[in-house]
């Protein structure tokens, strides 16, 4: 592991993470697949905490994937679940630590309860002056992609003659105000993107590692980091 480094010059901006590995997690101690899901809820909370005190700037994390509502019915009933008592349980410390939390994917398919209680927790938090936790629910890269460009062409209309470009892309994505992630944390080993964020990592640096994110906590995102400033990043240059 490389060593905790302090160089507050070369902290990333905005680092993205894909939290893998709650079920194996789980597995491998007997538990349910839910004990899993309570104890990532921990190292999200943790993992914020060590990224406010480097100075991340953005954090986002993929909470819950447009291809996860193939699950059985139990585990995403588990999850909304989850994902509410987490909200109520959250939001006021959020509030005093100047955390600004946003709710990034497609909500409408969520309940009528649920969004409420989401939009509330981003009314709440939306003055926020330290960094933004945006939390990607019902996400998916390719839908996201899909909803810019639906965007411009309602704008345009069908027969728009403007050629589009990538600015035009980029000013309608889910995270267009903010800048793309440096960095893209994958906790449990898995060597792949998962449909998150394709057109934000396009130059992001990858840290992948065989902790599953239950255990991931403040200590190793630290090692992410430091592993992080350890490269030289060429943008496609010499």
């Amino acid at each position: 592991m490389p060593a905790v480094t302090r160089d507050a010059k070369n902290i990333p901006e905005h680092v993205a993470i894909i939290m893998d590995g709650n079920g194996r997690w789980a597995k491998k101690r007997g538990l349910p697949r839910a004990a899993g899901h309570r104890e990532g809820a921990k190292s999200l909370r943790e993992v914020l905490k060590a990224s406010r005190e480097m100075g991340v700037k953005y954090l986002t994390v993929y909470a819950f994937s447009t291809e996860n509502w193939g699950r059985p019915k139990e585990e995403i009933d588990f999850l909304m679940k989850l994902l509410s008592l987490t909200i109520d349980r959250e939001v006021a410390e959020l509030v005093k630590n100047g955390v600004r939390l946003r709710f990034l994917g497609r909500l409408d398919r969520f309940s009528d309860e649920l969004r409420k209680k989401m939009k509330q927790a981003m009314d709440k938090t939306a003055n926020g002056a330290g960094n933004t936790l945006n939390i990607m629910v019902n996400y998916g890269g390719r839908a996201e992609i899909v909803d810019a460009v639906n965007e411009l062409i309602a704008e345009r209309g069908k027969n728009g003659a403007d050629e589009i470009t990538e600015q035009d892309i980029q000013a309608r994505l889910y995270t267009r105000d903010i800048p793309d992630p440096d960095l893209l944390i994958r906790t449990a080993s898995e060597m792949r993107i998962s449909n998150f964020l394709l057109w934000q990592v396009a130059y992001s640096e990858i840290y992948v590692t065989d902790v599953c994110w239950p255990d991931f906590r403040g200590e190793q995102f630290r090692e992410a980091i430091a592993a992080y400033q350890q490269r030289e990043r060429r943008y496609g240059k010499l």
